[in-house]
């Protein structure tokens, strides 16, 4: 698969194929050239579940009722 095609991926996709190259490279099984490829196509598919990830994170708003009983909207804070 190219570059195009995990950008057209949605997170679990990419996190599902991710998990599949784990398991390959954790067998050993695998040559060293397509061990190097799996790691290459791992590596961009973890890139893009992280950004897929913060993404949402942006998304996410804190839903309050202020003290004149109005609800309103602010972005939720995270620590980490």
């Amino acid at each position: 698969m190219e570059q195009n095609n995990i950008n057209n991926m949605n997170f679990e996709e990419a996190m599902s194929e991710l998990e599949a190259i784990v398991r390959r490279l954790e067998e050993g099984k695998s040559s060293l050239e397509d061990a190097i490829k799996y790691y290459e196509r791992g590596s961009v598919l973890r890139k893009h579940c992280e950004k897929k990830l913060q993404d949402a994170k942006l998304r996410i708003e804190k839903i309050s009722v202020n003290s004149n009983g109005e609800i309103q909207t602010e972005p939720m804070s995270f620590s980490g």
